[in-house]
């Protein structure tokens, strides 16, 4: 239980450094709203309809594909690396994982995610 009480207590002072260093922009920052400052901003130019709009989901389903490559990375270079010392079953168990993403690629593949229209 001792080795737990050094990260309560770094946890304590990041926790107080965030709620100070909020609470002290909270009070010095200067409060000067007009008109320009409140409006929206879109790259320079005056926006032009709603804010809410809706997107493709091209754009989403891109997105998840990016986590399911990302997730197959953060797994696969630690694995690489260790790779020796876990022996045939850790071969076959991230020969398992890159088999389950392999399905979830070709999924994706058939059902056309992986081309931009």
């Amino acid at each position: 239980m001792s080795g737990y009480v050094g990260v309560a207590i770094f946890a304590g002072l990041i926790l107080a450094f965030g709620v100070v260093s909020l609470g002290a922009a909270a009070l010095l920052r200067p409060f000067r709203p007009n008109a320009a400052k409140l409006g929206n901003y879109e790259c320079g130019t005056e926006p032009i309809g709603s804010a809410w709009v809706q997107f493709p989901v091209g754009f989403y389903l891109v997105a998840l594909m990016f986590i399911v490559f990302d997730t197959l990375a953060v797994f696969l270079i630690p694995w690489a690396l260790v790779l020796r010392s876990l022996g045939p079953g850790g071969f076959w168990a991230m020969a398992l994982f890159v088999g389950i993403i392999g399905l979830g690629w070709a999924y994706a593949y058939r059902e056309g995610i992986l081309e931009w229209k």
